[in-house]
């Protein structure tokens, strides 16, 4: 089917009080294992390809997104895709024509004034351009291999006013919000601040997106859609799901040699992740697991 937009999708999960998945993709493996797990779920999903990703395919964004809208556009679901954590207004210019729906503009290290001017600048850019565009404040630590900040340093966690009053200037489209998450957790023991998701969403209007949602537990997850996120990031789950698979395979087989043996098991594993945390973004608060 045609490709989706990210703003179709996530308006219309906002609206519904529920959440779609987006999974960050590395691999053409990643994009065929997220399309698959969707399929067998039958939810929509989205396609991230991050900066980092564009830099370790060697800085050129269009050969994993051109395979990424080739597979989106054969899949049996609605699938957008979306250029994620943009630093680099080159790359950021590069999403337009690529098959991008939308953009998130991450200038949350910058001092607040900064952030608020390079953010309103992009967002302008980006609705000329046709693209939806999300952005961050707060900080949610972990990226780069960087550490966490600590819970209580300024600026680590999202304040509702001045959320409002940056969506208000920036005239972006959702807000990535800080409330306890890391990204890069391979432990799923984040506690997220779900009284500090209330006022946020009391206080904005504009969807809330989770980052680093693969250190939250599933309870976390199924209340922090209840609690107003309508888009949930999700990378280093899938990357341990397949390296895990991998290790576990070339273990038991120590002769193989062909890399469609051991791919093939990492992207089964990946496939069975996204449509497992798709199913716990469906969980209604206090339901048991499938």
């Amino acid at each position: 089917m045609p490709l989706a937009t990210t703003g179709e999708l996530v308006s219309r999960a906002a609206e519904a009080r529920s959440a779609v998945a987006a999974f960050n993709i590395i691999t053409l493996e990643h994009v065929e294992a997220v399309i698959a797990g969707a399929e067998s779920t039958g939810a929509p999903v989205v396609l991230q390809v991050s900066e980092n990703a564009v830099k370790f395919r060697y800085g050129r964004l269009l050969p994993l997104a051109r395979a990424a809208v080739a597979a989106a556009e054969r899949a049996d679901v609605p699938v957008a895709l979306h250029l994620d954590h943009v630093q680099s207004d080159d790359l950021l210019r590069q999403a337009h024509g690529a098959g991008f729906s939308s953009v998130m503009y991450d200038a949350a290290r910058l001092p607040y004034a900064q952030n608020l001017a390079a953010t309103r600048a992009a967002a302008d850019w980006a609705h000329a351009q046709g693209l939806w565009i999300e952005a961050e404040l707060g900080q949610v630590g972990g990226k780069d291999g960087r550490p966490a900040l600590d819970p209580h340093a300024p600026g680590a966690r999202t304040d509702p006013d001045q959320a409002r009053d940056f969506v208000a200037r920036a005239e972006v489209d959702a807000l990535a919000v800080a409330i306890g998450s890391v990204h890069a957790m391979t432990t799923r023991s984040a506690a997220l601040d779900h009284g500090l998701l209330k006022r946020l969403s009391a206080a904005l209007t504009v969807p809330l997106v989770l980052h680093g949602s693969s250190g939250v537990p599933d309870d976390g997850l199924v209340a922090a859609v209840a609690g107003g996120i309508a888009k949930v990031n999700v990378g280093t789950a899938l990357n341990a799901a397949m390296t895990s698979a991998i290790r576990d395979f070339l273990a038991a087989h120590p002769e193989a040699v062909d890399s469609r043996k051991y791919l093939s098991v990492g992207r089964e594993a990946m496939a069975r992740e996204v449509a497992r945390i798709i199913g716990v973004l469906g969980r209604e608060p206090g339901a048991s697991p499938a």
